[in-house]
């Protein structure tokens, strides 16, 4: 025998061991007497089978949620529903925001129905953190905004649409164009694309949308970030008063859109279209989504908000008449 069977007669045996004790409920003397080895082997080759990876321990912990202070988010913003998660690490957020936001997302999904998608990392970790059980049937995907970049990655447009393709069994249609493009010519041509047409007339008649909320902050700004839009413009565009955006759509703290921001450059649903769609869930949290996140109330942008206890305390204290 080769020493690469040995070794996955080894493994074999490890993971058969494993599985006596984790999923058969069985002792270590019970096993010891099964495999004819003595349960000092057996503590052993538990021990290397973690240590190999072969064993893998995940804990998830129930999450907690601030039933009062989603009410009080509710009843302020005339919100179709709000879910406030308990995050007591600041590396837990986005997980979490993930986890309720993905629960809250299948609860409202229906056959047949068409689900449009923003970008971002809270999105990303929503698409992360979907665990669906039962299967629902005949789901369009529908990218809202154009690509951020050439290169692909996991918050982009066209990245989770895919994901959202894969976790729902879903047919996904995606804008073939870049989010942001030079002037308005190319813009007007574009729209004239049929691959741009198609996806736009299918996120017109959404039934839900995920909807990431940005900041115009340049720490925070997807768009400066991922160097679509320079230093100076994003320095211009908070001229405007804007302090974020709901798919490029972007607003004042007390709601208001400025229109002149990107309008005539942006590929993506229009303002229109995206306040058509009956639930529009916004997911964000954390200190640099504070005033992003009362704006985006405030512009009725979203109906649905999914974010952290400290940062809807601070909305709530912020916006108290």
């Amino acid at each position: 025998m080769t020493e690469s069977n040995r070794q996955i007669d080894r493994e074999n045996l490890l993971a058969d061991i494993a599985e006596m004790y984790f999923l058969q409920g069985k002792n270590q003397a019970e096993i010891a007497k099964d495999i004819g080895m003595t349960r000092s082997n057996v503590s052993r080759m538990l021990t290397e089978a973690r240590n190999s990876g072969i064993i893998q321990i995940h804990i998830n912990r129930p999450l907690k949620e601030d039933r009062t202070l989603a009410q009080e988010l509710k009843e302020r913003f005339q919100l179709i529903n709000a879910r406030v998660v308990v995050v007591d690490q600041s590396n837990q957020l986005l997980p979490k925001l993930g986890q309720v936001a993905g629960k809250e997302l299948l609860s409202r999904l229906k056959p047949g129905w068409i689900l449009g998608s923003s970008w971002g990392t809270a999105v990303s970790a929503t698409v992360d953190q979907l665990e669906v059980t039962s299967p629902i049937s005949e789901i369009n995907v529908i990218q809202l905004l154009g690509a951020l970049g050439a290169r692909i990655k996991e918050y982009d447009g066209h990245a989770i649409v895919r994901r959202l393709e894969e976790k729902l069994d879903a047919e996904g249609i995606y804008i073939n164009a870049p989010f942001l493009v030079e002037d308005k010519n190319i813009a007007a041509s574009l729209y004239e694309n049929k691959n741009v047409q198609e996806p736009l007339r299918f996120g017109k008649h959404a039934d839900i949308a995920l909807l990431g909320v940005g900041s115009s902050e340049l720490a925070h700004c997807s768009y400066y970030l991922a160097n679509y839009v320079s230093r100076k413009e994003m320095l211009a565009i908070q001229e405007t008063g804007a302090v974020g955006d709901v798919c490029g759509r972007f607003f004042s703290i007390e709601g208001n859109i400025i229109p002149k921001v990107f309008q005539d450059r942006m590929i993506g649903i229009s303002l229109e279209d995206l306040k058509s769609i009956p639930v529009r869930m916004g997911v964000a949290g954390g200190p640099a989504k504070l005033n992003p996140i009362i704006g985006a109330l405030r512009s009725g942008l979203i109906n649905i908000l999914v974010s952290d206890a400290t940062t809807a305390s601070e909305v709530i204290k912020r916006t108290e008449k």
